[in-house]
């Protein structure tokens, strides 16, 4: 039987490469992981099918730049005590547009600390958040909530088993520079391609020249189903082929790839957004990293970053470190926060116009 923990050399050898480094859309992908990671390419897609089997990988896919395709926002709740629980499963499980459902909380009572559920979503261009939170706090009994959509993006990734090492302070030699957020349409053969380039990998997919079954599928030939998935990449619509582990909950044999999910919120002046999110963005800690506008409930934070690991103090660490670092920099904060992640769940979230329709006739 192979080994299927995420800490085992060779599997730690490609998920370092697996997990985020695979830019845009990539002909071979299991080839490139394997050349990247010096780990032959049989070893390779053996390996990642047995993790996926277990469990320790939650996923293999295409993932999108989805902020381009669809309407996103980070989504904070304020649902009553005895809702939550009830709240988080109707989002997780009868939403396909929310994403991550967090529950989070803070040490003590502070900005926005009544909202203790957090998702993110996103709806397909012409259609409304608004309204569509207002259809989801109906159906849960959400008391209010608060919408913040990314104005830039610093930081997009994940490489847990590649930040287990990393020291508080560490970052890049530049600062990270902003994505913006740019909508963009595409044509119906576009989309009929794109929904079966980003659809999760079955184990028993994984393997060489993957992209051909979904062409086929795509009802186009493979050279076509290349050239528009290289297109849609150059467009910058196309993210990166990843390996999504476990993050969350512990594997079969009850060993975690991380422990605690960290948000933080830093509020900088007016007009200083980009250059502070360049700042904690070049940390290598952080998983991502946003210019979120989160209003006076929040105490006007507009700058919110996450960051994983197994010991809590030392997030905390990585968090003094980047503070630090905007104080030497003159970034003036005049006020900073972390929600700590509890009960979580993670699923891509749907972005398809025509699912979206038929969702809200059944859903409305």
């Amino acid at each position: 039987m192979l080994p299927v923990e995420h800490n085992d050399p060779i599997n730690a050898k490609i998920l370092a490469i697996s997990e985020d480094k695979i830019e845009g859309f990539v002909r071979e992908p299991f080839q490139e992981i394997a050349r990247r990671s010096g780990v032959d390419v049989d070893v390779v897609m053996a390996r990642i099918a047995a993790m996926l089997r277990a469990g320790t990988i939650r996923r293999v896919r295409q993932t999108l730049l989805a902020t381009n395709l669809a309407d996103g926002a980070l989504v904070a709740w304020k649902v009553s005590e005895d809702k939550i629980e009830s709240s988080f499963d109707w989002m997780f499980q009868r939403d396909p547009f929310s994403g991550h459902v967090v529950v989070r909380s803070t040490e003590t009572a502070s900005a926005g600390s009544e909202y203790k559920l957090w998702t993110t979503l996103k709806v397909p261009h012409g259609f409304s958040l608004e309204k569509h939170c207002q259809l989801l706090a109906k159906k849960v009994g959400a008391e209010k909530f608060r919408i913040m959509p990314a104005k830039g993006i610093f930081t997009l990734g994940v490489g847990h088993v590649r930040r287990k090492t990393i020291a508080p302070g560490e970052k890049s030699d530049t600062p990270a520079k902003i994505i913006r957020v740019e909508a963009v349409d595409l044509n119906e053969h576009e989309w009929n391609i794109l929904l079966a380039l980003k659809r999760e990998f079955a184990p028993e997919e994984i393997r060489l020249n993957p992209w051909a079954s979904r062409a086929k599928e795509a009802g186009v030939g493979l050279e076509e189903f290349y050239g528009v998935a290289e297109d849609l990449s150059a467009r910058k619509i196309i993210g990166r082929f990843s390996t999504f582990l476990e993050h969350v909950k512990p594997s079969q044999t009850g060993v975690r790839v991380t422990r605690f999910n960290a948000l933080f919120h830093w509020a900088v002046p007016a007009g200083r957004e980009i250059e502070t999110g360049g700042e904690v963005g070049r940390h290598h800690i952080l998983t991502h990293c946003y210019w979120r506008e989160a209003g006076p409930e929040f105490n006007n934070v507009n700058i919110m970053a996450v960051a994983h690991g197994t010991d809590k103090q030392r997030l905390l660490d990585h968090k003094s470190a980047i503070d630090r670092h905007l104080e030497s920099c003159g970034i003036p904060v005049s006020y900073t926060n972390v929600f700590w992640g509890g009960r979580s769940e993670i699923k891509p979230s749907e972005i398809s116009p025509k699912i979206y329709r038929e969702w809200l006739e059944q859903a409305a």
